[in-house]
């Protein structure tokens, strides 16, 4: 018999204690029993991950990675295969619990020592060699072969047909390699449950989804982040006692959750980052006062490791380096602001910034290294997201996407080639996966999702779900204090960005109440006159403006090709017409006054954001003026001005209606913020207006830059308001927004499909390897 002391057993029949266990059949036989006893796969599994160490405790997690290494199973498998095991090692009057010790809220050890039991066999007889007599034969034969008269040459018809089979041969090679990359590049079998029997003949239920979800309750869950393994989710949770927010990890499920650390008063946890190797989570603490701080945490529990200051402003993002020993961060703002992407070294807590170039007014937000180590992907200027790609030494960015879109989340595949990730189109957020090589675009297939989170060694997707509706709601205001918020149009829809013309009357908005997003028109004097304008996609994240006299508006839209353009639309009249806006990518565009001069936000061939200034009465239309860096924009009636937001940084500023330089002054420094740069409003008599939210109000007003700033409003406790724009009655009497009717946010988890490979590409990969 042999010993095994921390190995692996490599023969077919074990000893522990009293029982004999054969590998290949998975049987356990017990000394004194009546009848061998089978082990089910997931059973030997376990077995084997505890004979490795016998003796020492082995947690539940690194079970679950060892036997179910691409699932996430329930603590019940691991609860039923103990039990299993237990049994088959108890004699037939007793329990087997003396083999298996339960550790309480850790795992399980094997009490009993492990040895192999060799089976030796007699060794077989070698061939005798061949005796003199024998060697004399087959010398006769051998030169009776040499003497023998040669076969006359081969015919040429002989000769012809070996290059014909020849050409035959590698006609069929082309042939199986192709066959080969279509079966590749077909989509994967239908999920069972489809809903309709294989025939076709019976209705069975109803489809299953592609996904999942691990959490089942009436608030927001976010920011999900995966185990390398797969094996278990931490995300952040709302809700806590004190109105903030903390970490909880989840292994698969509806099983409860367990919170990674404790969350003092006052205090949120957001931002959660599993390390690579499975036992850290990184997150930020955000507390009093604005003051930030990350934080590491060993993934089972315990205490906390103290890794920078930050601060409580937004944008902060941050993930792990490949080899685990430090964190990659983006742009940071506020008292520790600094422009573009640092890696700091946890062990020394030493800053190194990567060498690329950054322009003064970009922000570069949520990097991420690939897999391999090659790649950093991040999001450049998230007020107009697009990916980009940099060396992880630094060099060069290159641009992946180039759509202006609002990027919500996105992960790296296991392959460092694809990336998933989060984008608002129309009322809804989707997720779509990007070939970095090819810049191919792949819709996964996922209504309502963001924020996508990978593993990294069995590409286990989680994301949040989160189906809200929003409704359009009137806020009367009266002496500066707004009042109840009261329905306007009930619908099943989402309904947005409710703009109010000046004439007090007509009031557009976006919707899908019809099932299509488009945008829709109302006479608030007749709400029977409620109907859409056909003729138009209008944009998701810019709203529409009215002109001064309340015939014609200004919306943003796209083309069939996904292109940016801007549209003047006469609603009373039904008519849509696409003007010729002399920019490159026209992002929003608004009346500066009157119906000839336009502004006209704009992102040109260098990625830069500038508001450009045009006289339309010419054509081409004539440029007057220009400001850089400019990210939202309005047109200030009462003091004939711009006030308008920069990528920079938060607050808002002002300039004259020339656009000229000198006259540009900072009107606030803290309102709008950075990510709430469109949920501001002016109204007809100049009055600013400001949403945003906090723990204790969802959705929250404020004046910006009037004796009254400073004092806030809570228009709704529990409603969230949608950040895509409002407006304002007049003469200010009045607030006209969207606020969510239904909400909330759950965790979603699937297992990715292979992305489909180009035809091409796997006949070369194909021929690659066998030339190999």
């Amino acid at each position: 018999m042999i010993s095994i002391e921390n190995g692996t057993a490599t023969a077919d029949r074990i000893r522990i204690g009293d029982c004999t266990i054969t590998i290949s059949s998975r049987e356990v036989m017990v000394d004194g029993a009546r009848r061998v006893r089978r082990l089910t796969p997931k059973a030997l599994g376990v077995l084997r991950v505890l004979m490795r160490v016998p003796g020492a405790v082995v947690t539940r997690e690194e079970l679950f990675a060892e036997v179910w290494p691409d699932t996430l199973p329930t603590n019940d498998v691991l609860t039923q295969a103990i039990t299993q095991l237990r049994k088959a090692f108890s004699r037939d009057d007793e329990g087997g619990a003396a083999y298996i010790e339960t550790i309480a809220k850790s795992g399980y050890r094997l009490l009993q020592p492990v040895t192999e039991l060799v089976d030796t066999a007699p060794e077989t007889a070698t061939d005798a060699a061949p005796n003199e007599d024998e060697r004399h034969a087959l010398s006769a034969v051998f030169a009776a072969a040499s003497a023998a008269p040669r076969t006359r040459p081969r015919s040429r018809w002989r000769r012809m047909r070996r290059y014909v089979l020849l050409a035959v041969g590698l006609g069929m090679v082309v042939a199986l390699l192709v066959m080969t990359a279509l079966l590749l590049q077909r989509p994967g079998q239908e999920p069972s449950g489809s809903g309709v029997l294989a025939d076709g003949s019976r209705v069975v239920g109803s489809p299953q989804r592609p996904y999942r979800l691990i959490t089942a309750t009436s608030g927001f869950e976010t920011y999900p982040t995966v185990s390398p393994d797969g094996s278990q989710v931490a995300y952040e949770a709302d809700g806590t006692a004190h109105g903030g927010s903390t970490i909880k990890v989840q292994t698969s499920g509806n099983a409860p959750a367990r919170a990674l650390a404790d969350t003092s008063p006052g205090h949120s946890d957001r931002f959660p980052s599993w390390s690579p190797n499975g036992r850290e989570i990184a997150f930020a603490r955000f507390g009093p006062g604005a003051s930030c701080e990350v934080l590491i945490g060993s993934a089972t529990g315990g205490a906390l490791r103290h890794v920078t200051r930050c601060d409580g402003t937004e944008l902060l993002s941050f993930d792990w380096t490949p080899d685990g020993r430090g964190l990659v961060f983006g742009s940071l703002s506020g008292r520790h602001a600094y422009r573009g992407i640092r890696v700091l070294d946890i062990a020394s807590g030493q800053w190194t910034a990567l060498n690329y170039a950054v322009a003064e007014d970009s922000f570069d937000y949520a990097p991420r290294f690939s897999p391999d180590g090659r790649w950093i992907v991040f999001v450049r200027n998230p007020q107009i997201g697009d990916l980009w790609r940099l060396p992880a030494q630094g060099g060069v960015p290159e641009q992946l996407t180039n759509d202006s879109a609002e990027i919500r989340g996105w992960a790296w595949r296991s392959d460092s080639r694809h990336i998933v990730f989060g984008r608002r189109v129309d009322s809804e957020a989707r997720l779509y996966e990007l070939d970095t090589e090819t810049r191919t675009l792949r819709d996964v297939g996922i209504d309502d999702a963001q924020s996508p989170a990978l593993s990294r060694h069995n590409n286990m997707l989680a994301f949040v779900h989160r189906k809200a509706q929003f409704g359009l709601f009137r806020v009367p205001v009266t002496d500066g204090r707004p009042g109840t918020p009261e329905r306007l149009f009930p619908s099943n829809g989402r309904d947005g960005q409710p703009m109010l013309a000046p004439d007090g009357q007509q009031l557009v908005f976006t919707s899908d109440r019809s099932g299509n997003y488009g945008l829709w028109w109302a006479d608030l004097t007749r709400p029977e006159s409620l109907r859409p304008v056909e003729g138009l996609r209008p944009e998701t994240r810019q709203a529409a403006d009215w002109s001064a006299d309340s015939t014609h508006l200004l919306v943003s839209g796209r083309d069939g090709q996904g292109q940016p353009l801007i549209y003047e639309v006469s609603p009373r009249d039904e008519q849509v017409v696409a003007l010729p806006v002399p920019v490159a990518q026209p992002l929003q565009a608004l009346y500066a006054g009157d119906n000839d001069h336009v502004l006209v936000v704009e992102r040109d061939q260098d990625e830069r954001m500038r508001l450009s200034l045009f006289d339309r009465r010419s054509s081409p239309w004539k440029l007057l003026g220009q400001i850089e860096g400019v990210s939202q924009a309005r047109f200030d009636t009462a003091q004939q001005r711009v006030l308008f937001t920069r990528l920079s940084a938060g607050g808002l500023w002002s300039a004259d209606a020339h656009l000229d330089p000198a006259s540009i002054q900072q009107v606030s420094e803290d309102r709008p913020s950075r990510w709430r740069y469109r949920t501001w409003a002016v109204a007809r008599d100049g009055s600013l207006g400001y949403l945003s939210s906090s723990a204790d109000c969802a959705t929250a007003f404020a004046r910006i830059s009037t004796p009254s700033a400073g004092a806030e409003y809570c228009l709704d406790a529990e409603r969230l308001s949608a950040g895509n724009g409002f407006s304002a009655q007049p003469d200010g009497s009045a607030l006209y927004l969207a606020l969510a009717v239904a909400d909330g946010a759950d965790i979603g988890v699937m297992t990715m499909p292979e992305p489909p490979r180009p035809v091409f590409s796997s006949i070369s990969n194909v021929l690659f390897w066998k030339g190999k």
